[in-house]
């Protein structure tokens, strides 16, 4: 303990913006270390100073933030007030600072910031005269005293925008810019009276208590609910605590020469290259991304101050240049001068972030290589998307800006509480609100889309948007939504209630009355060949994916199959570019009309039946794989032999008991029901699951195995011997022990040189085992002696390790897990490295320790998941194994795998 104390007592708490860079984000937060690196480039940054992230955890350790932290704060305060002329709060000429949050990564409006510090009854007449400008002055101070109150003394907001609408009633005016000083001052008295009644005390007059309390608060909101929900929702670690930026406060509400806006080098909806942003005269940045006054576009910004907008477009080329990427920038211009206020690489949409990659290949800045780690299997999924049928016939009731793309159909719904409790219910919603806030992210991430009738591209719910990769309109200013009486009334008097359904369009901005049809995705039309790049918006998209995806199918490792059952799929599958077939489930051959011969099969009490069920089965197994070989002629097809349990082959116990009871009260009785129900009675289990299936039924069932070995070689000498190259990899599952494999291989070994001399065909059919039981995994070097391959089956070894029964689990519990933050993700959804991977890697190693040509592969649907591809290449997998339309997704981050661990490899 004591040596904690002496290292805190050497560490650096507090760095001016001279002191640091772009790569100090771990210490700085990204807010900090980016206006250090502006700083460096001598653009015109405020002049300030940056709390650590390393400060802000010992205070949330320990309740009290480190010794030396004030002497630091103090120190650098000190030199701020002589760089600046003035101090903090003086009468005369007052400094006034900012005090704003910045983690590590981007977290818009999840933390706090306090804008106007050092502000107070005393000093507000020194703002005034020094400005000129009473005004400004009361304006600035009522936001101080309405942020302070909020975020720092833990006042409703409401109560303050209620007092502020009331201010705007009783003057007969709708903005707040048409209040003047005298009734700001009447607000101020009553901002201060809502504080003293809420908070239990007085705004605090003292300066520097102000700019201390807000620091404290400025940590503690690194812990709130929407922060944790919001760290949750983007995997965002929970240890890595934010910094605090000190700046000198510039002002944009300081009249018509003044302003505040939000640029972006591209345009982060589409990525388009060209002027995108927004603009808001006589403003401070919070009314830009609040979203609570309507912006103009940034280009509008030449007409009103050419001198700002021809230096603005200058420092974004220059930032853009320097980090090679598209930049998001906040800015304020006071009184014709422009100041930069923050820079960092852009949140984008899905199409934005291939478009861009491409764009900056072309332009030089990057090789294909980084364009590859600047998209992600997220982004592809998103493009892969349905789209509005355009030729559908639709209700357009209003328009907005396409602040983020897609297709989104709900029942409306005006507040997160709502949105949250109709989407667990199994209801799809649309949020729908004025301007969202960081206390609706629960609802938006709830909703399928996001619909707003104020506020722009770089507003909270567009950004928040952007960043959850969900569907998103903006500014909708025709629609008037009016959340107290749940409703909201287009332009030619149609009323929407809460349930009714609409539907957004956040490529367009459109929105609709009801649901409109969807189309498939231009990116799936093209992974299908039904499209090629070409000129307009759509081929310009699918030409970006096309050049990345070439990219990283040129570089990656992993090759990727198919999880498929039938030859429409496995056709499906190879247009999308799969490499083989990693699971073929024969359980589903035997579902509809051939239920009926399993059943006989089941209640076979002679060999003779049982002979006469299986020879009847043979024929149309048979005729399975040969389709199935055909459509993947030339690429590898791993067939499991039947896994569940036989009582998922049997009616449901109850319905049948049901329908047994009622006929022996009739007295007409079937025969073959009975027989039934005896049979479902006997292999009743309490946990079917772990009971007779897998490896289990081939043993205990004479010749059930030996059947489906033998409909595979042969299908596989009728394919071969019409010309054809199948290549059949026979899987045996639920193997615990290496004895299980040898019994069930030494059949399958005997009944495919039964069908090899018969049909005078050699075939080189390989037997393997799928890996989904612990034991298996811990004794995978012995199971690998009489197995050619291993496929990883990650579904079930993630219930068997963690004692979980999926269906039950994921309705009971896992939510309450993912909130308490137990779970960052689902562990079938995301492959648990720590327990399940483990036991994967001492697989891997054990495995081909004993056997080194071993192939490895996974089929669960963790081998279409961007994060686990990544951990199976780490750990040395072959192949991984995706539904059809996860393809495209472990292409791209195989890829992405292979170029990552080159690069850290090279460094």
């Amino acid at each position: 303990m004591s040596e904690d104390k002496d290292l805190q007592h050497t560490q650096k708490f507090v760095y001016d913006f001279t002191e640091g860079n772009r790569d100090l984000k771990d210490l700085l937060g990204g807010k900090g270390a980016n206006l250090a690196e502006m700083t460096n480039l001598g653009l015109p940054v405020p002049p300030g100073f940056t709390i650590t992230t390393e400060a802000c955890k010992v205070y949330l350790d320990s309740g009290d933030e480190p010794a030396e932290l004030r002497d630091e704060v103090s120190a650098h305060l000190d030199a701020l007030q002589q760089t600046m002329g003035k101090k903090l709060g003086q009468a005369d000429d007052p400094l006034l600072v900012s005090v704003r949050s910045g983690a590590k990564f981007s977290m818009p409006g999840m933390m706090d910031t306090v804008l106007n510090i050092g502000l107070s009854d005393e000093s507000v007449a020194g703002l005034a005269v020094q400005a000129g400008d009473e005004r400004f002055a009361w304006d600035s101070y009522r936001r101080l005293i309405q942020m302070f109150g909020k975020t720092v003394l833990g006042v409703d907001g409401e109560l303050f925008e209620e007092a502020l609408e009331d201010a705007k009633a009783a003057k007969k005016v709708t903005v707040d810019t048409d209040l003047d000083a005298a009734d700001l001052k009447k607000l101020v008295k009553q901002f201060k009276k809502i504080v003293k009644t809420e908070a239990g005390r007085d705004f605090p007059q003292d300066p520097r208590e102000q700019m201390d309390l807000a620091i404290r608060s400025v940590f503690e909101s690194w812990n709130t609910d929407r922060a944790k929900l919001y760290r949750r929702q983007e995997r965002i670690p929970g240890d890595l605590g934010t910094a605090v930026n000190i700046c000198s406060m510039v002002f944009g509400n300081l009249g018509p020469d003044s302003g505040t806006g939000v640029a972006f080098t591209r345009d982060p909806a589409s990525g388009h290259q060209g002027v995108y942003g927004d603009y808001l005269q006589n403003a401070q940045g919070e009314d830009v991304v609040a979203g609570i006054r309507n912006t103009v576009a940034l280009a509008e910004l030449e007409g009103i101050d050419k001198k700002s907008y021809d230096q603005l477009m200058q420092i974004m080329e220059t930032l853009e240049t320097h980090y090679k990427d598209l930049c998001d920038i906040e800015f304020t211009i006071e009184r014709g001068q422009l100041w930069m206020l923050q820079t960092r690489v852009g949140k984008r949409t899905a199409g934005a972030a291939f478009r861009i990659a491409t764009q900056l290949v072309d332009q030089g800045l990057i090789d294909e290589a980084e364009a590859l780690q600047r998209v992600n299997g997220a982004q592809l999924a998103q493009l892969m998307f349905p789209r509005f049928d355009d030729a559908a016939k639709s209700d357009l009731i209003g328009r907005g800006i396409a602040a983020s793309p897609g297709a989104a159909v709900g029942k409306a719904v005006f507040d997160s509480y709502t949105a949250v409790k109709w989407s667990r219910s199994g209801e799809k919603v649309i949020l729908i609100r004025r301007e969202t806030n960081p206390d609706d992210l629960d609802g938006m991430i709830a909703s399928e889309g996001i619909l707003t009738s104020r506020g722009g591209k770089t507003s909270h719910a567009a950004v928040v948007a952007r960043g959850m990769g969900k569907t998103c309109v903006c500014g909708a200013e025709e629609l008037e939504v009016d959340t107290k009486r749940r409703r909201m009334t287009t332009s030619a008097g149609t009323v929407i209630e809460e349930g009714d359904v609409v539907s957004i369009d956040g490529s367009t901005g459109k929105v609709y009355l009801g649901e409109v049809p969807v189309v498939p995705s231009p990116v799936v039309e093209y992974f299908e060949g039904r499209m090629h790049a070409g000129a307009d918006d759509a081929d310009e998209l699918v030409g970006a994916v096309h050049r990345v995806m070439a990219y990283a199918d040129r570089v990656r490792r992993l090759r990727v199959r198919a999880n498929a059952d039938n030859a429409e799929d496995a056709l499906r599958a190879r247009r999308f570019g799969a490499q083989g077939i990693g699971l073929c489930r024969t359980e589903h051959m035997f579902l509809g009309e051939r239920r009926e011969m399993v059943e006989k099969l089941i209640l076979a009490d002679t060999d003779d039946e049982r002979e006469t069920a299986l020879s009847a089965l043979l024929p149309l197994q048979k005729k399975d794989f040969v389709e199935l070989f055909e459509a993947m002629d030339g690429l590898p097809v791993t067939v499991r032999l039947l896994d569940p349990p036989l009582h998922e082959f049997l009616p449901d116990i109850t319905e049948l008991s049901v329908r047994v009871a009622l006929a022996e009260s009739r007295k007409d009785a079937n025969e073959n029901d009975l027989r039934l129900l005896q049979a479902v009675h006997k292999l009743h289990e309490q946990n079917p699951m772990l009971g007779l299936r897998g490896v289990r039924l081939g043993l205990v069932i004479p010749g059930l195995f030996a059947m489906q070995v033998r409909a595979i070689a042969e299908a596989a000498a009728e394919r071969k011997n019409a010309k054809g190259d199948p290549r059949a990899e026979i899987m045996i599952p639920l193997v615990g022990t290496v004895q299980e494999l040898e019994i069930v291989r030494e059949e399958a070994d005997a009944v495919i040189a039964e069908v090899e001399a018969a049909t005078g065909t050699e075939l080189k059919l390989t037997i393997g085992t799928m890996i989904e039981l612990p034991r298996a995994a811990l004794t995978a070097g012995q199971i690998a002696e009489a197995a050619q391959f291993f496929s990883f089956g990650t579904n079930d070894l993630t219930q068997t390790v963690w004692g979980f029964s999926r269906d039950d689990v994921e309705a009971s519990f896992f939510t309450a897990y993912l909130e308490k933050g137990i779970f960052g993700v689902s562990p079938f959804e995301t492959i648990d490295k720590d327990g399940v991977g483990s036991l994967v890697r001492s697989a891997v190693e054990a495995g081909r320790a004993t056997r080194p040509d071993l192939k490895l592969g996974v089929c669960g649907e963790h081998g279409g998941d961007p994060e686990s591809v990544h951990f199976f290449h780490e750990v040395g997998l072959d192949y991984v194994s995706c539904s059809p339309f996860r393809i495209p997704v472990a292409r791209l981050e195989a890829g992405r795998a292979a170029a990552e661990s080159k690069g850290s490899d090279s460094r």
